[in-house]
């Protein structure tokens, strides 16, 4: 990891010459040697910390359950997850590194994750790190895949293999922010596809940005499971309040 960070600081000093980075929280210009966050930003993300719920990570206001009341009502694909931060405190965050083209906070959500999950991730002894897939007609617009570059970035730093290629999105689908339950699941029948063998694979990390319900994390996992793989884990960036 020290060499991975010295390295990661070089050339990030050197790019930040040339075009200087922008604070993930609050999107102004980083001052040279801040590294990838203002300083008057460090305190402002929320995270999610014990206790969580033990299969979707959300916040658990009590010690008293195990599992929110989502997962107490509903049976999930995926095995179990993480995400890192309370959608409130960094929604404008991903909406701008989502939309508005910020790519460059990728590096920042890659280390950040790691810098607050790492032992979770290493326990999963995962073979293959997969970023949810977007559809082409998506891609295309948008430019880039915002889960595919997060992924990207853990992948560098945790040494596990990024497949990127290995599901792919081939039904275009509607905003699951627009669908209930029920309807996000229906949403996303058929939506995806696995395109190579995956019986090599054991034990795999979903990458994505925003965790909701969890249907497109199962929709996912439901694929994996049908070609082979024993464990789907998942790792977000957001994930709302639970009970």
């Amino acid at each position: 990891m020290r060499d991975y960070e010295a390295g990661f600081r070089l050339r990030e000093s050197l790019i930040n010459v040339v075009f200087p980075r922008r604070c993930p929280v609050c999107d102004a210009i980083v001052p040279a040697g801040e590294g990838l966050i203002c300083r008057a930003c460090v305190s402002k993300p929320q995270y999610i910390t014990e206790p969580r719920c033990r299969r979707c990570g959300k916040q658990l206001m009590g010690e008293e359950r195990e599992f929110c009341v989502d997962c107490l009502r509903r049976r999930h694909v995926y095995d179990y997850g993480y995400a890192l931060y309370d959608y409130q405190s960094m929604k404008k965050s991903i909406y701008r590194f989502k939309y508005g083209r910020r790519c460059e906070y990728a590096a920042f959500y890659a280390q950040d994750l790691y810098r607050r999950l790492s032992q979770e991730i290493r326990l999963m002894n995962a073979d293959a790190m997969i970023p949810v897939p977007v559809h082409r007609s998506r891609l295309r617009q948008r430019g880039y895949n915002q889960a595919e570059l997060i992924a990207a970035e853990l992948s560098r730093i945790t040494g596990i293999p990024m497949y990127e290629k290995l599901v792919k999105r081939t039904r275009k689908t509607a905003p699951q922010k627009e669908l209930a339950l029920q309807e996000r699941q229906n949403n996303l029948k058929k939506a995806f596809n696995i395109s190579t063998n995956v019986v090599k694979l054991n034990k795999t990390i979903l990458i994505d940005d925003i965790y909701t319900t969890g249907s497109t994390l199962d929709a996912v996992a439901l694929e994996l499971k049908r070609h082979g793989v024993k464990s789907v884990y998942f790792i977000a960036l957001c994930i709302g309040e639970g009970m």
